[in-house]
């Protein structure tokens, strides 16, 4: 029995090409796949990324589900959220090969039920890795088919229908897809609106030659803002390598917070349906519950990570939810994430007014905040404690333990300390009303953090 804890994580499987994931690998997951979802489809529909593995890996995953008597539906090249299209237009289960932000040696699999309904450890991945390790058992029958079937000009279709971009002033926007798949999904989102596109690093390429496709890391965002200031953009937009998140950055090349585009994007889908509830995860700005009361809405707030944001949508009907590390769920697009619809919601509300990005955000952006910090540690447990006991007896604050230890000291600020589920790090959120408030608490908690 083969030990998968290594690359089967609490949302996708993940790992090193050629050493933790093979194609005989991904055909075993394939068929054990095809196990798990055969009593509700006939039907699983497969996508992958630029990476030079994904192919393959694709491919061996198709002869698994193939060999369990189910068929299969190839979209080829695609985003992540085109996948999610292509699971919920179909009403098909789902597997997309990427690596997401990650270098260029790893790929892995996310996995969706009909309806871009997730696959997590809680809802099938721990089964899927029992019936691997285990040996997964053939079947007898007639083997599936595979079809091919392009969906990109669908995909692109059907985003727009979601945001009125008729009336928008011309716009000029760099954007910079990372060699990632922004580069085969944005010519067609933005093909016929008023949208003068920059390029930058268009070219497929799962060697990432230019940077890695991550713009979560500030040094990944350098060249898309100096091109901005270079040209005089209105907006610069960042994906990372499956192109299902968007960062965002103004006309001065200074980013957006995500929180700030969650609350924008919150905003106008409450004017689309008033008095609707809204998900926000518990490391993002309270600004965000604010601006959404304020404007008639539902702040509800959950844990980080995608699987607990669909699964409190589908529970209270939101119709939108965004997460800090710029995942933004979308209740009209199954209620899975696409970081180009949020950037369509973002130039349509640029192209509705005179005003720039920069002043157009800075309602929505508050509050100063560290950005997460990672600290190694040998015993998470422990140094949580430590930080618990050391914030718990102070008046006026209220401490809660929904996802990691969120500590609240009213005015002064808050933060959240998490331990990472495949790492011996802790990491730290702070957020406070100005920068030096965010340092002296930031500093405080690290101390006790790093002993």
């Amino acid at each position: 029995m083969s030990d998968l804890s290594g690359i089967v994580k609490a949302y996708d499987i993940r790992g090193v090409v050629g050493e933790q994931l093979t194609t005989d690998l991904a055909r075993d997951f394939g068929a054990a796949f095809a196990l798990l979802i055969k009593p509700d489809s006939p039907s699983v529909v497969i996508g992958h990324d630029m990476r030079d593995s994904s192919p393959s890996l694709a491919a061996a995953f198709a002869e698994g589900v193939t060999s369990q008597g189910l068929d299969v539906v190839s979209i080829g090249l695609a985003s992540t959220d085109q996948l999610y299209f292509a699971s919920g237009r179909l009403n098909m289960p789902g597997a997309m090969f990427t690596a997401s932000h990650n270098p260029a040696k790893y790929n892995g699999i996310k996995l969706c039920r009909a309806g871009a309904a997730p696959v997590g450890q809680d809802s099938g991945l721990a089964e899927l890795r029992d019936t691997v390790e285990q040996g997964v058992p053939e079947f007898a029958g007639q083997q599936g088919t595979v079809t091919e079937r392009d969906v990109l000009a669908d995909y692109a279709a059907y985003l727009r229908t979601l945001v009125d971009l008729s009336g928008i002033r011309p716009l000029t926007v760099v954007v910079d897809a990372g060699n990632g798949m922004g580069g085969h999904t944005v010519p067609s989102v933005f093909a016929g609106l008023p949208v003068q596109i920059v390029p930058m690093y268009f070219e497929l390429d799962g060697t990432f030659p230019n940077h890695e496709a991550n713009p979560l890391d500030p040094r990944n965002l350098v060249d898309l803002q100096a091109k901005v200031r270079e040209v005089g953009a209105d907006a610069g937009l960042a994906f990372d390598g499956d192109a299902d998140r968007c960062f965002v950055v103004d006309e001065n090349g200074d980013p957006v917070p995500p929180s700030a585009i969650t609350a924008l994007v919150a905003v106008r889908e409450l004017a689309k349906d008033p008095g609707g509830t809204i998900i926000h995860n518990l490391i993002t700005s309270k600004a965000v519950p604010e601006i959404v009361t304020e404007h008639g809405g539902k702040p509800v707030r959950t844990r980080v990570g995608h699987s607990f944001i669909k699964a409190t949508m589908a529970e209270t009907g939101a119709i939108f939810g965004g997460e800090h590390s710029a995942h933004y769920y979308f209740r009209d697009f199954w209620r899975a994430d696409t970081g180009m619809l949020a950037a369509l919601h973002v130039l349509a509300a640029l192209g509705t007014q005179d005003t720039p990005l920069s002043e157009l955000t800075r309602d929505y952006n508050r509050y100063a905040a560290s950005g997460e910090i990672n600290s190694t540690v040998d015993d998470q447990v422990a140094r949580q404690l430590a930080v618990k006991d050391a914030f718990a007896g102070r008046a006026g604050v209220t401490i809660d333990e929904l996802d990691g230890l969120t500590v609240d000291l009213g005015e002064k600020g808050w933060f959240n300390l998490r331990p990472s589920n495949t790492e011996p790090l802790l990491r730290l959120n702070v957020e406070a009303p100005d920068e030096t408030a965010v340092r002296a608490l930031t500093d405080e908690v690290l101390a006790i953090v790093r002993g």
